[in-house]
């Protein structure tokens, strides 16, 4: 789109580094103070309701009959509550919080057996995605497998197959590990300038959990693996597709990559790939095998289905890029996000997530004029590495259309760049691994639209 609002020249291609002269430029903006800016927020937000009537006003003593909600006492404070939550012995939500669900997109993969639900990103807190909203893909249907009789097996460059049973596993010595998953094809419509309109269909193939498990490469050393050959394992999924992936030692032998039964405290949820998975920190969900059945050690990759004809990027030129592994430095402003609406103009809390498969986060900064000024968020504890981090960022809205943005950078120095700089570089027929930055339209009105800056 085009407006008063478009930014300015381009100064960085993709994936690039930020050069001292821009991060100086950009603390020198936040070097305004957030506490005058929260109090001057404050203050001008409390004039402006006061003399429009706005929802402020409620923030001040109540006058006549007062707030029924207040002065009538509710059954809850004057009966008696119900016995121990969940009829069947799992606690629930609130009835009231019944529309904080996965939803399916009717634009993309719907049978039943192979499908996506997107995670509510606009109604979710801190960094912990709750398993029962965690994001789901399926390419042949979920089962809830029998643990008694799921086998793991190792095989390959080592010196002893060997079969592990699920109680095997969960004997060894554990770790417990926050990580963020995300998609190959999140943000995939953006790359056609689709505005699908809310931030749970845009980005909702995304979440983060806390996962425990046994480093893998506890499993290949009890098989005996042979590093100096060893280049690659195969990981390999026990569902209807078989969905298996190439998977570099490197990532292996750092220690990070898990086999998994545990997500936030519990076991796996089913659709998550109960009773084990593959947990690969950083590297795109299709390579994080779901029911994992069996690991091979080899020597060079192996090229499989879905590595040869999907999760693959066209490139300008009409050939692809393979073996596309590390989710990229990405971020998006969840509050406010498309779909919602801003009832009165006044102090705001802009929040989002911000996330990389390179590290931790290091800075997020926030444009509410679509690329043409930044400030420096907040970012909130825990910063962890290859986990999502919650920003926030104190607005004042006046009333006017405003375009709102985030800008994540990584430990490694890489910036989450603009579409432009994106397309420079990959063209416009891709689908996958798309990590440019998300506008959002603030209208007059107070609605907010997905849109794109250009």
């Amino acid at each position: 789109m085009t407006s008063e609002l478009t930014p300015g020249r381009i100064i960085k291609a993709p994936e690039s580094f930020l050069t001292q002269t821009d991060i100086k430029t950009v603390w020198a903006e936040a070097k305004q103070g957030r506490r005058n800016f929260l109090r001057n927020a404050f203050v001008t937000a409390s004039a402006g309701a006061v003399a429009a009537g706005s929802a402020y006003a409620t923030s001040n003593p109540v006058s006549g009959d007062g707030d029924p909600n207040i002065l009538q006492l509710p059954e809850h404070s004057t009966g008696l509550g119900k016995s121990v939550a969940g009829d069947d012995g799992y606690g629930k939500p609130s009835k009231y919080e019944a529309n904080v669900q996965r939803r399916q997109s009717p634009g993309l993969t719907q049978t039943n057996q192979s499908s996506v639900a997107f995670a509510p990103l606009q109604s979710l807190f801190g960094i912990v995605t709750p398993s029962g909203l965690h994001f789901e893909r399926h390419h042949q249907g979920w089962w809830d497998i029998d643990p008694s009789k799921h086998r793991l097996m190792i095989n390959g460059l080592v010196k002893n197959n060997m079969v592990f049973t699920l109680d095997e596993i969960m004997r060894l010595p554990s770790v417990s590990r926050f990580h963020f998953i995300e998609c190959g094809a999140n943000t995939a419509v953006e790359w056609g300038n689709v505005a699908v309109p809310t931030v749970q269909y845009t980005h909702g193939m995304l979440s983060c959990s806390e996962f425990t498990g046994v480093p893998l490469m506890k499993l290949l050393e009890m098989a005996g693996i042979d590093l100096k050959n060893a280049k690659f394992i195969y990981a390999e999924g026990a569902d209807g597709s078989a969905m298996s992936r190439t998977i570099p030692m490197s990532l292996v032998t750092s220690g990070e990559v898990l086999v998994a039964y545990g997500q936030n405290g519990e076991m796996l949820r089913p659709e998550n790939g109960y009773p084990l998975r593959l947990v690969v920190p950083g590297v795109q969900g299709v390579s994080w095998v779901k029911y994992l059945r069996r690991i091979e050690v080899g020597d060079k990759p192996w090229a499989s289905r879905d590595e040869a004809t999907d999760y693959i990027d066209m490139m300008p030129d009409g050939t692809y890029r393979q073996f596309t592994s590390i989710q990229e430095v990405k971020s998006v402003v969840t509050s406010p996000s498309g779909g919602q609406l801003l009832l009165d103009q006044g102090f705001y809390n802009i929040s989002g997530l911000a996330w990389s498969g390179r590290g931790p986060i290091k800075r997020v900064d926030v444009s509410v004029d679509g690329g043409r000024n930044w400030r420096t968020a907040r970012l909130e504890s825990p910063v962890l590495s290859k986990a999502l981090t919650r920003f926030n960022i104190d607005w004042v809205w006046n009333g006017k259309a405003a375009i709102i943005q985030s800008r994540a950078i990584d430990s490694t120095g890489h910036v989450q760049p603009t579409y432009q700089q994106t397309r420079a570089v990959r063209g416009t027929r891709s689908i996958y691994h798309n990590n440019s930055i998300q506008s959002w339209l603030v209208q007059e009105n107070g609605e907010v639209k997905n849109v794109q800056v250009s």
